[in-house]
């Protein structure tokens, strides 16, 4: 059984990013984060181990943000019927190539530690730790043991939602935002020539290539490169 809409609100409401990352995500690259998510345990109630705390360490992995359209998010699979509905909504309050960002994420979970101690004394001897290796991409943060992937979530959307203005400026700046008459933006131009060149060389599958193509509406204007992949096999 899923967890209630309530246990969710509760658990965002009382999740806490105690140290953010000193950097924001990388605009042009790929930022590997390394996290420690502290939780009092679930059992604590029961058994009444006040003085224990949970301690799951990990790396959440940001890749370069794309910048996409509602009609190019409309095309991906995978998305609710609320979020449809959603995006609906963007398509006509924005139209259907107004420019935004899209971050993907990886989460790989490492450790998963028992502490006997409270919370508060774990916290303070990590941020020692931290700042004695001197990382700027370690994060703390203090979530809900039994949904603490939901507290996880909350801090990767405040990352993202931190960095959006940053990484919209620099991409500014680049002329990446710009819209062509198709409307696709500059830099999914160059992302598909970055996938051409790869599905060349044998480092990428040519049908993730042909679906990101068939996302943008753009099959037809690269058919004939496309099927010259398989000829230069």
């Amino acid at each position: 059984m899923g967890a209630s809409d309530d246990r969710i609100e509760y658990t965002v409401r009382h999740t806490e990013i105690l140290r953010p990352p000193r950097q924001s995500l990388a605009t042009f690259g790929t930022t590997n984060i390394y996290y420690y998510l502290v939780t009092e345990p679930a059992y604590a109630e029961i058994t009444g181990a006040a003085d224990e705390t949970v301690v799951r360490e990990g790396r959440v992995i940001a890749e370069r943000p794309r910048i996409v359209t509602p009609y190019y998010l409309s095309r991906l699979e995978g998305f609710s019927l609320e979020a449809r509905k959603y995006l609906d909504t963007l398509i006509k309050a924005y139209g259907p190539d107004a420019p935004g960002l899209f971050y993907t994420y990886r989460n790989e979970p490492k450790e998963l530690n028992i502490v006997a101690d409270k919370w508060l004394a774990v916290v303070d001897k990590l941020n020692a730790e931290i700042d004695k290796r001197g990382d700027p991409l370690t994060s703390i943060i203090k979530g809900e043991d039994e949904l603490w992937d939901v507290s996880l979530m909350k801090f990767i959307y405040q990352l993202a939602r931190s960095s959006l203005q940053d990484n919209l400026s620099q991409m500014g700046a680049r002329g990446l935002l710009n819209v062509d008459s198709g409307g696709v933006p500059v830099d999914a131009r160059l992302r598909i020539e970055e996938l051409f060149g790869k599905a060349m060389k044998g480092e990428y599958d040519p049908h993730d290539l042909k679906d990101e193509l068939d996302r943008w509406n753009l099959f037809a204007e690269y058919e004939d490169r496309f099927f010259a992949i398989f000829k230069k096999r």
